[in-house]
């Protein structure tokens, strides 16, 4: 863990704080800091180093190799975004894969869709899960439900070994590094394509459009290789690099779902109220697909 001490303050120069710093992989020269209270669990796993600090103001902290995965004070966030944008653009999903997502949060917003027959995680690292449900209980709510199935095996491998069995796959993944640099690979946008079934989404954390053009245009490019529908959209993250994150959202079929088309009435017609959600409203859900000016170019990628 990377972590900088500093007094507390001209009038308390001889306190030390201690704090969380991440350094952003694309400038040397900008640095993110959150201040630690105290450390809740370290270890290194088979993995990666796996971290759960105790932040002042952001309450748990859930670190991947000294890189922020999830924050309790703004994971609603994420988590709600990547989860029902593409939950409420489907006509009527039964099956969903995650793939990552080991903290919890994306299978627990699934869960509120009581269309979803089975939700299956694919994550790579079993102790992310284990150590999610001992320290990041909010989160990592609903593994005890029963349409909730975990394995730990690879998931680009589950992808290509799995045809035509589900109608969302969420890529809920750290940083194309390490574990997850597969997820960023065209081999596997193909291998999700055929995974997927007739009029079937998939979702991916796709990074910021600050940062990563080219991460994201290489993706979009995947995109318009394998899939019918298009679109790329983003969230507000303030303990992510850049303050916003990105997903694209890909369909596939003759008929494949536009994220706008009957948005409100399946909003109406679902269990969900507004007060199930903390970010994801239908006016965020149609705001998150405008692209700034500065990105208009990747329109062309867009269908």
């Amino acid at each position: 863990m990377k972590v900088v001490y500093r007094p507390g303050g001209m009038r308390q120069a001889l306190q030390m704080e201690l704090w969380f710093t991440e350094n952003l992989e694309i400038a040397a020269d900008m640095r993110l800091q959150l201040r630690v209270e105290r450390t809740l669990h370290s270890e290194t796993s088979e993995y990666q180093k796996i971290d759960v600090l105790q932040t002042a103001s952001c309450g748990r902290m859930l670190v991947l190799d000294d890189v922020i995965m999830t924050t309790e004070f703004d994971e609603f966030a994420y988590h709600e975004m990547i989860a029902h944008v593409p939950a409420f653009a489907h006509a009527g999903p039964r099956t969903a894969l995650v793939i990552g997502g080991g903290d919890g949060g994306t299978v627990r917003e699934l869960c509120k869709h009581a269309n979803l027959e089975e939700i299956h995680l694919c994550e790579i690292d079993r102790r992310v899960v284990e150590v999610s449900k001992e320290h990041l209980p909010s989160i990592a709510a609903s593994f005890d439900d029963p349409r909730v199935k975990c394995f730990y095996e690879d998931g680009a491998a589950w992808a290509k070994d799995h045809p035509e069995s589900y109608d969302l796959i969420l890529v809920d993944s750290s940083d194309p590094v390490g574990p997850a640099a597969v997820l960023f690979g065209e081999p596997f946008y193909e291998d999700c394509y055929a995974s997927l079934r007739d009029g079937g989404i998939l979702a991916t954390q796709a990074e910021n459009l600050f940062m990563h053009r080219e991460i994201i245009e290489r993706l979009l490019q995947y995109g318009e290789k394998f899939f019918q529908r298009r679109f790329y959209y983003n969230t507000r993250v303030p303990t992510y690099p850049g303050g916003m994150i990105g997903f694209t959202f890909f369909a596939k079929g003759q008929n494949a779902p536009d994220p706008f088309i009957n948005l409100e009435k399946r909003y109406q017609e679902s269990e969900l109220k507004a007060q199930d959600f903390r970010f994801w409203n239908p006016a965020t859900h149609k705001a998150a697909f405008a692209l700034p000016a500065f990105a208009s170019e990747l329109e062309k990628y867009l269908a």
